[in-house]
């Protein structure tokens, strides 16, 4: 009995280790919207912010790339996935769709990715997912319904839209990897140094798609607008890299091998409330009341299909009562 409660108590720190680094990695990445659309608005191609983004960033990460120099023979498939999906295309398509709509919209439809991650679950991993989760994802998209305004004919920009579904895909690809191999034990590939290879090949793929040699560097030498209030471009530069590419890849990677994708998914979605605060108060973006329900609506369908779909390393759906209930009808059955 003492070495259950030991474990048991063991497992609740984890868990909340695990949610304060979701919920660190929310806030970082919450910020990016809001230093890359100054930037952009100043002359900056979308392409081209990313790219500073995350070749700053792999440059940051480098030194662990050298240490884990035997990762890409070990997982190739691993880090090229990475790479191409949770980092160079949830950034691509995020930045440009906030250059065509508000950072606020962007990050509410890219944030239906917790929702189709319930998809992979069910029709991929098939693995059971309660009803309850089946009315998360239509909340969801009937949230969705009301931020782009369909009754207005899609006042927003279509691209746009389109860009932020594209991220939406793009970043369930992020949480799916980030959890690859985390339930391996020793032979589980080092966090750190998938992030670092991720970046290393989002960099490569990025600089062939952006070609930053026709980027207007000057830009980055000057002031961005930011609601009235010029701020010197390499803050925001800095901003974007150190905090919203670093620090939220690594404190997101940690978050979803502690908890899972699912879970995990849950807080991301706090980030699509703190970048649509923060461009409310920094870039004087405003939302009608009908497109506040309808986010209150898309984190809240979101919020009930992550929170209905098993635990990391439950083959039950939760509807079932999971490993407890299998234990006591073990124990009934003795």
């Amino acid at each position: 009995m003492p070495v259950q409660t030991s474990e048991s108590s063991q497992g609740s720190r984890g868990k909340g280790v695990g949610l304060g680094l979701a919920l660190a990695s929310a806030l970082a990445f919450g910020g990016s919207g809001v230093a890359a659309k100054p930037l952009i608005e100043a002359g900056l191609d979308p392409l081209h912010v990313v790219w500073l983004r995350v070749a700053g960033a792999a440059l940051v990460m480098l030194p662990l790339a050298v240490r884990h120099r035997a990762l890409p023979r070990r997982r190739p498939a691993l880090l090229a996935g990475f790479g191409l999906l949770g980092v160079a295309g949830v950034q691509a398509c995020y930045f440009a769709a906030l250059s065509r709509i508000p950072v606020g919209v962007a990050l509410l439809i890219e944030y239906l990715a917790p929702a189709l991650v319930l998809g992979w679950v069910r029709f991929v991993q098939r693995r059971p997912v309660m009803r309850a989760a089946a009315l998360g994802v239509v909340l969801a998209a009937g949230g969705l319904a009301c931020v782009v305004e369909v009754w207005s004919g899609l006042s927003f920009d279509a691209l746009g839209l389109l860009f932020a579904l594209a991220a939406a895909c793009c970043q369930v690809g992020y949480f799916v990897l980030a959890d690859h191999g985390g339930d391996a034990g020793e032979e589980a590939p080092d966090p750190l140094g998938v992030i670092a290879y991720g970046l290393l090949v989002g960099a490569l793929v990025l600089t062939a798609v952006a070609r930053p040699w026709t980027m207007r560097w000057s830009v980055l030498t000057g002031s961005a607008d930011m609601n009235g209030t010029a701020v010197p471009a390499a803050v925001l530069l800095g901003w974007i890299v150190l905090i919203a590419t670093v620090v939220a890849y690594v404190t997101g990677v940690l978050s979803v091998r502690r908890l899972s994708p699912q879970v995990a998914g849950v807080v991301a979605c706090l980030e699509a409330v703190i970048a649509t605060v923060l461009a409310w108060v920094l870039l004087g973006e405003h939302l009608s009341a009908p497109q506040i329900v309808g986010g209150a609506v898309v984190l809240f369908g979101a919020f009930i299909a992550q929170s209905s779909t098993p635990a990391k390393g439950s083959a039950e759906p939760v509807a079932a009562g999971g490993p407890e209930r299998e234990l006591s009808e073990r124990r009934t059955s003795a």
